[in-house]
C-alpha cells in the first residue's frame, strides 16, 4: 500500500482540502483522499487508500451507476451526476459529484480526480416541495398518520395526522431524520431495517411485523402500528409509512387479559373448593339420608303420621339438595375438562335392560308402562359406559317424572347414514346407533325447546306441577353426549309428548 507522501507526490494540494475529493484509478481504487472526505465519510487517510471505492462509499445497489461513470468519465474526459453514498457508519447522503480526467506525467496511467459535496439538505428540499404540490390534499384525506421518507432516512412529508400523532407544530417534521419518531432503543435498529428495507422495497400490511412504539415530541411513548408502501417517483425512491396510534387498543386488551387472568384465578379457586367440599358436603348429607332412613324404617322405634311426614320432606330435601351437589361437581368437572373417558366395549341390550329394570318400580307406582323395544340383532358399541348410563338414566327419569299416564319407552336403532350425493350407495356412509327415550308426558313447547339444555332450567310443567329438580339434567346430558363425540336432541309437542334421542357413531 502507498504511504501518505506517495498518494499525495503527485497531487500535493490536495490532502489539506476542505472538499471531499479523492483520486481514483481507472479499476476504481482509491490513490488520494483529502481531509474533507475523510471528514464527510468517516474514513481516515490509511484506511481509505488502495481500498476499492465501491467497499467504502457506494450505496449497496449503486456499483453499476459507479462502474458506468468511472468508464464514461474516461471516455469523455469529464462529467458530473448525483447519486447516494454511505458514510462509514451506515448512514446514507446524496452528493453531487464532479469528475475529469487527470493524468500526471505522460507515461503514467490515466486517474479521475472526484469532488463530492453533500447535497442531501438540497435534495431533501426538492423533493419535499415536489411532493407537497403532488401529494399534499390526497394525504389531509386519510385517517391515519403518514410519513414519507427517502433512502436517507429524511421526512420529506408529514400530514397533519402525523405531526398532531407525535406533537410537533406543522411543518416542523420535515427534513428531519425519521427515527426522531422512535425511542432511542429502537433508532440503531431501526436504520439497519430501513437501509434494508430500500434495498427489496415490499408492501407490509398494518399490524404486520414486531412490537413498535412511537415517540412524541414531548418524549412520551406511545405504541403504534405501521404499514409501509414504496413509493417510486421519477428520480428517487421513497417509503410511505401510515402510521396509527393503537394505545386505546392496548388497553383494551391489556384489560381483557388482566380479566381472563382473573376469570382463570376464579376458575382454579372453583375447582379447588368444589374438590375439596365434596367430602364434606356430601358426607354429612349422606349421614342424614342414613338417620332418616332408619327412622322411617321404625328401627328405633314407632312413628306417628306428623313424624313420619316430616321425617319424608327431610329425607326428599336431602335426596334433592344431594343430587343437586352431584350434578353440581360432575359439570365443573367437565367445564374444567378433568373428565376422563374410558372407551370400552358396552353390550347396549345389557345396558338398556339394567336402565329398565332399575326404573320399573317408579314407573309401577305411577301405573306407567315402561316399554323396551331392542333389535333382534345384539349391539355392541365402543364408549364410555358410565357416561352413557348416566345419560339414558337422566333421560328415563325425566319421562317418568313428567308423565302421569301412558307409557314411556325406551328404544335401540342402529343404521348407516348417507354421506354421499342423493341416489348414491351408502355403503361408505357412518354406521351410527340411537338410543331413544320417548313419553307421553305433558310435552315440551317450541318456545321452551330452545333453552331447554341450558343450565338451571326448568320447563313449565316442573314449575306449574311443583316437581323437584336441580336443571342440570338435561344440560348435564347434553355435555355428556358431546364428549361421547354424539348428539342429545328433542322433538317434542305439547299434549303429546316428548321424544330425546342420543346418536353416538359406531367408530
Amino acid at each position: 500500500m502507498p504511504s501518505d507522501n506517495d498518494a499525495f507526490h503527485d497531487f500535493p494540494w490536495l490532502k489539506h482540502l476542505d472538499d471531499a475529493c479523492m483520486v481514483l484509478d481507472a479499476g476504481g481504487r482509491v490513490r488520494a483522499w483529502s481531509d474533507g472526505a475523510a471528514r464527510l465519510f468517516g474514513y481516515p487517510l490509511d484506511q481509505a487508500l488502495d481500498q476499492p471505492v465501491e467497499s467504502l462509499i457506494v450505496a449497496a445497489d449503486r456499483n453499476d451507476e459507479q462502474h458506468r461513470f468511472i468508464t464514461e468519465t474516461l471516455r469523455d474526459g469529464a462529467g458530473t451526476f448525483e447519486t447516494l453514498r454511505r458514510r462509514r457508519d451506515g448512514t446514507l447522503i446524496y452528493v453531487d459529484i464532479t469528475a475529469r480526467v487527470v493524468t500526471p506525467s505522460p507515461a503514467d496511467q490515466p486517474l479521475l480526480l472526484f469532488s463530492e459535496k453533500n447535497v442531501t439538505s438540497l435534495k431533501v428540499d426538492r423533493d419535499s416541495k415536489s411532493l407537497e404540490t403532488r401529494y399534499r390534499e390526497l394525504l389531509e384525506s386519510t385517517p391515519d398518520g403518514i410519513v414519507i421518507v427517502n433512502p436517507t432516512g429524511h421526512i420529506l412529508i408529514a400530514n397533519r395526522q402525523a405531526e398532531q400523532l407525535f406533537g410537533y407544530a406543522p411543518g416542523e417534521m420535515r427534513a428531519e431524520q425519521v427515527e426522531i419518531l422512535l425511542p432511542e432503543r429502537f433508532r440503531r435498529q431501526h436504520r439497519g431495517h430501513r437501509s434494508h428495507y430500500f434495498d427489496q422495497p415490499r408492501t407490509r400490511a398494518m399490524g404486520a411485523g414486531l412490537e413498535l412504539y412511537g415517540l412524541r415530541k414531548d418524549g412520551t411513548e406511545f405504541p403504534v402500528e405501521i404499514s409501509l408502501s414504496p413509493l417510486r417517483t421519477e428520480e428517487t425512491p421513497l417509503v410511505m409509512s401510515a402510521i396509527r396510534d393503537v394505545s386505546e387498543r392496548k388497553r383494551f386488551e391489556k384489560a381483557l387479559q388482566d380479566k381472563n387472568v382473573e376469570l382463570e384465578r376464579a376458575n382454579r379457586a372453583k375447582d379447588h373448593f368444589l374438590a375439596s367440599m365434596s367430602h364434606e358436603l356430601r358426607t354429612p348429607l349422606n349421614a342424614v339420608i342414613g338417620f332418616t332412613d332408619t327412622l322411617l324404617m321404625r328401627l328405633p322405634g314407632e312413628l306417628n303420621d306428623a313424624q313420619e311426614r316430616q321425617l319424608q320432606i327431610v329425607r326428599g330435601n336431602a335426596n334433592h339438595l344431594l343430587s343437586l351437589i352431584n350434578d353440581l361437581l360432575n359439570l365443573a368437572k367437565i367445564e374444567a375438562g378433568r373428565v376422563e373417558l374410558n372407551p370400552e366395549p358396552v353390550d347396549c341390550h345389557a345396558l338398556l335392560r339394567e336402565i329398565a329394570a332399575s326404573f320399573q318400580p317408579l314407573a309401577q307406582g305411577k301405573g306407567l308402562a315402561l316399554r323396551l323395544e331392542l333389535p333382534d340383532d345384539p349391539l355392541e358399541l365402543i364408549t364410555d359406559r358410565r357416561a352413557l348410563s348416566q345419560i339414558m338414566i337422566n333421560l328415563t327419569g325425566n319421562a317418568i317424572k313428567f308423565t302421569e299416564t301412558g307409557q314411556v319407552r325406551l328404544g335401540l336403532i342402529a343404521g348407516t347414514t348417507d354421506t354421499g350425493a342423493p341416489g348414491e350407495s351408502s355403503v361408505h356412509g357412518e354406521q351410527r346407533v340411537a338410543f331413544i327415550v320417548e313419553d307421553t308426558g305433558t310435552g315440551i313447547g317450541k318456545d321452551e325447546q330452545a333453552a331447554l339444555f341450558d343450565a338451571f332450567v326448568q320447563g313449565r310443567a316442573a314449575r306449574t306441577q311443583g316437581r323437584e329438580g336441580t336443571g342440570l339434567g338435561l344440560h348435564l346430558s347434553r355435555k355428556l353426549a358431546e364428549l361421547l363425540d354424539g348428539e342429545l336432541v328433542c322433538d317434542s309437542t305439547p299434549g303429546e309428548g316428548s321424544r330425546f334421542t342420543l346418536t353416538l357413531r359406531m367408530d
